[in-house]
C-alpha cells in the first residue's frame, strides 16, 4: 500500500540532517522524495566548499533504503556482486555503462565540470569494482541505470510504510541512525 503523497517538508536541510545524523558536505539538493514528502536521495556536487573533490553524488537520505544496502553489505553482498562481475558478461556491460551514466550525472551536478573524472561509483576507478552498495542503491533510486541498485530496490518495499522522517526527537541528538 502506497501511502498518500503530502507537501514536502519546509525544511528539508533539517530534515536531511537528522536522517543522516549530521550535516551534509558540501552543496547538495533533494534529487528524489519519498511518497510522504521527504527527501530520499540527495545529489551532492562534486567539489566541497573548500574544493576538495567529492565523488559520491547521490547518497541515501533515507533510513529505510540505508538499511535495505546496510543489510545488503552486512550479508557479503558487495563480495558477491564483484565476483560476480569478474566473469558475468552482461553485468559487465551494465556495470561500465552504469559508470559512465554516474560520471556524466557527476559533471551535471558540477555544472559541467567533474574534478573526479578519474573514478566513478562511490568513487571507484575500476568501474567492476564493488565496495559500497549504499551508494549503488543511491544511484539506482535516483534513476540512474545500476544493475545492483536496481536488484537491491527490487527485493522488497522502496521506502517506509510510517513518517519516520517527520519524527522530531525532543533531544535532537537522540534516536538517530545515521545514514549513508
Amino acid at each position: 500500500m502506497n501511502p498518500t503523497p503530502v507537501a514536502a517538508p519546509a525544511d528539508d536541510a533539517a530534515t536531511v540532517a537528522r536522517q543522516l545524523g549530521r550535516t551534509p558536505r558540501g552543496p547538495w539538493r533533494v534529487a528524489v522524495r519519498c511518497s510522504w514528502g521527504y527527501p530520499a536521495i540527495i545529489a551532492v556536487a562534486p567539489t566541497l566548499e573548500d574544493g576538495t573533490p567529492f565523488p559520491t553524488t547521490f547518497w541515501l537520505a533515507c533510513p529505510h533504503l540505508c538499511a535495505v544496502a546496510a543489510a545488503a553489505e552486512s550479508a557479503g553482498e558487495a563480495a558477491s556482486w564483484s565476483a560476480r562481475a569478474a566473469v558475468d558478461t552482461s553485468l559487465i556491460v551494465s556495470l561500465l555503462a552504469a559508470d559512465a551514466v554516474y560520471r556524466a550525472a557527476r559533471a551535471i551536478e558540477g555544472g559541467g565540470v567533474d574534478p573526479c573524472d578519474g573514478v566513478g561509483v562511490a568513487g571507484q576507478a575500476d568501474p567492476l569494482a564493488v565496495k559500497c552498495l549504499h551508494a549503488r542503491v543511491a544511484a539506482a533510486a535516483a534513476g540512474l541505470p545500476d544493475p545492483i541498485g536496481e536488484d537491491l530496490l527490487s527485493r522488497g518495499a522502496r521506502e517506509c510504510s510510517d513518517r519516520r522522517c517527520g519524527y522530531v526527537p525532543a533531544d535532537p541528538g537522540a534516536d538517530v541512525a545515521p545514514a549513508r
